[in-house]
């Protein structure tokens, strides 16, 4: 269920109000009795949950290039 702003046109009060999508909005302030209008919001922004993320969640267009000399010295693990 989300939460809807309203504001009040008479006092200017703002109030936010937890009510389902199905029930009818508001048309009474709470601390005047005046008038409200529902306010549109900007909605819910990502929610990231979790430890992170992960390398294969973008993947690259390209493979990472290794060059033969750096694989050749770490095989025989000689630097240089």
């Amino acid at each position: 269920m989300p939460n809807y702003d309203y504001k009040c046109l008479e006092c200017q009060y703002e109030f936010e109000v937890f009510q389902k999508m199905t029930d009818s909005a508001l048309t009474e302030c709470p601390a005047c009795k005046g008038s409200v209008k529902r306010l549109i919001g900007a909605g819910l922004g990502p929610i990231f949950k979790g430890s992170g993320f992960y390398q294969t969640d973008y993947k690259n267009s390209k493979p990472a290039s290794t060059s033969t000399s750096d694989t050749a010295s770490a095989a025989t693990g000689k630097l240089k």
